[in-house]
């Protein structure tokens, strides 16, 4: 049994700290220096980019990091595991060879293909292979819609690979955010395919770290317990060999590594507790959590059983170009002032039905015999989509601005006339595993296959929870007095998990809070449907909205599209808590 393997992440997406790199790497002692940059809306933006140029299609930040870390990295022996080469993995590899060579370096480098599908779709679907499972796909198949790109979900096997025929710089493609884990681990520790529990246990702190500082204190609901308020600093992951871990961080870095931090991440952006993945499944209801020392959680348990025989694919359309503009509402009357806007604009552009899409949103800000003009106002929010650019260009922001002189009392806006701006639309399917092929390419050029790990039904490990009551008097107070969110997105769904600290909290929160009184609190949920886990061994629950996002953050119209900050809004609604609970 070797040492654990300790695995750094500095990117948690495409834009984030470009310093993390060089820190990671000068604050302590790591193994592994990985990086997350494919979030679903990265990869429409990759695209974007290849159209303009072929040579393009990946993450270039990653090689402004690299530019500073390389010659270290090869120095200490530490190996770079990134996903940054996106739609174009092994041009991304091309200019990692042309960067070291400027600076004199000479490191093996691999790559990882055999995700992108999107010449391959015709071909799969007349083979009897259903692309439009969900109702977002089925509605662009029958619109006749052209997906731009589409990527199945890779493992850490190909990576595994790359790293045993000893590549100091692997990158890839669409792999699953956990695969930047698994690979180096099962490398490190010599697992086999079937090593379930093992790759379980990966996946688990796979997902912790892929957010960077998510895990270290970032956007952490109970944000009163961390004392060093300064940047929190990247987390690592030291993997042992029967898939345990403890998640940490350098020390002298801000933030904090608690239970809690830990707890929020896992919960982050997942639906059901059998969490599957290319590798294998992860039972996230088996997780125990124990704080084994300062900014130092333990991860163990953690059960895992074969992946299923499909993987989940990523699909993007052009979905055409979009406008907002927001109006100003100042006083009393909001809702006839906001009305008559309405009312005026769309005689002005000629109708609604000029667009493809129309949404008009009222948003409340505004509160009687306010002590300031900004709490006397709300917001119309007014966004137009279609194919043509012309209709929701200047066109449209423009007619806006007419109703300077002519529209209600106190008419402004928050921004000048804006242009239009093209939007995508996700949406996900999955395809048979044999249909894809799992490619890596090795520092001398040889191309091998992956095989794909073998596959079972998809079976749930749940943990019992014993039935609970709470009697005697209680107190309103906000629901975040008690319990932590974290939300975020899947698609065109979102998620919110919710933990407590205590046993006591957890029982309550679990009688208390079920599919009805959180379709109540939270009533944009009312009419959609709402699914509820149960992970106990966490003290959480998590709850997915179906269809809050539409068809995805890209094309959502709401002002939080990727639902970051629907956890905390869930918080501040006012419940009736027992006294008891403190």
């Amino acid at each position: 049994m070797r040492r654990p393997i300790r695995i750094a992440n500095c990117s948690g997406f495409y834009g984030d700290r470009l310093a993390a790199a060089r820190e990671m790497v000068d604050g302590g002692p790591i193994d592994v220096l990985t990086g997350d940059y494919l979030a679903e809306l990265t990869m429409l933006i990759l695209w974007k980019a290849r159209r303009k140029d072929p040579a393009a299609g990946y993450a270039k930040t990653f090689l402004t990091q690299l530019e500073e870390v390389l010659g270290t990295c090869l120095d200490r022996g530490i190996r770079i595991v990134s996903n940054a080469g996106g739609l174009n993995p092994p041009g991304l590899a091309d200019e990692v060879a042309a960067l070291a060579g400027r600076l004199g370096l000479h490191p093996k480098i691999a790559y990882v293909d055999g995700d992108d599908l999107v010449d391959r779709l015709e071909d799969l679907q007349a083979a009897g292979h259903d692309l439009a499972h969900l109702d977002t796909g089925r509605k662009l198949a029958e619109a006749g819609v052209t997906p731009v790109t589409a990527n199945a979900y890779l493992g850490g096997w190909g990576i595994a690979e790359a790293l045993a025929a000893d590549a100091d710089v692997v990158v890839t493609g669409r792999v699953t955010d956990a695969s930047l884990v698994t690979g180096p681990a099962a490398w490190w520790h010599g697992w086999a395919p079937t090593d379930f529990d093992a790759l379980a246990g990966a996946m688990a702190a796979g997902h912790v770290i892929e957010c960077g500082p998510q895990a270290t204190g970032g956007n952490y609901a109970f944000f009163e317990e961390i004392s060093d308020r300064r940047y929190p600093g990247f987390p690592i992951a030291e993997v042992e060999a029967d898939g345990s871990s403890v998640i940490t961080k350098h020390e002298g870095t801000g933030g904090l590594v608690s239970v809690g931090t830990v707890t929020a991440q896992l919960l982050y952006e997942i639906a059901e507790p059998a969490y599957a993945g290319p590798d294998a499944v992860a039972h996230f209801d088996t997780v125990r959590l124990e704080q084994a020392g300062p900014d130092r959680v333990r991860i163990t348990g953690t059960r895992g059983s074969p992946p299923g025989d499909r993987l989940k694919v990523a699909l993007n359309h052009d979905g055409g170009y979009r406008n907002t503009m927001t109006l100003v509402l100042t006083g009393t009357r909001i809702e006839e002032k906001a009305a008559w806007a309405e009312q005026q604009l769309f005689e002005l552009l000629g109708g609604k039905e000029q667009f493809a899409e129309v949404d008009v949103t009222l948003l409340r800000f505004d509160h009687p015999d306010a002590a300031v003009n900004a709490e006397a106002t709300a917001h119309l929010r007014i966004t137009v989509k279609d194919p043509d650019r012309a209709k929701v260009g200047r066109r449209f922001s423009n007619t806006t601005m007419e109703l300077a002189l002519g529209g209600y009392p106190g008419f402004h806006t928050t921004t000048p006339p804006s242009a239009e701006s093209g939007f995508g639309v996700y949406w996900p399917t999955v395809v048979p595993a044999a249909e894809v092929e799992h490619r890596v390419t090795l520092p001398d050029g040889t191309r091998r296959v992956i095989p794909h790990p073998p596959s079972g039904p998809i079976a749930a490990h749940t943990v019992p929870c014993g039935p609970c009551s709470f009697e005697g008097p209680t107190r309103r107070v906000p629901l975040g007095e008690v319990a932590g969110a974290r939300s975020g997105d899947k698609g065109g769904n979102a998620n919110i998990g919710l933990w407590t600290r205590t046993d006591a909290e957890y029982a309550w929160l679990r009688s208390f809070l079920d599919v009805d009184r959180f379709r109540e609190l939270l009533p944009e949920a009312a009419d959609l449907e709402v699914r509820r886990f149960e992970l106990p061994n966490l003290r959480a629950l998590n709850f997915v909205v179906v269809g809050l996002l539409g068809a995805g953050v890209a094309a959502s119209v709401r002002p939080d599209p990727q639902a970051k900050g629907l956890g905390e809004y869930l918080r501040s609604r006012v419940v009736d808590v027992p006294e008891s609970l403190g």
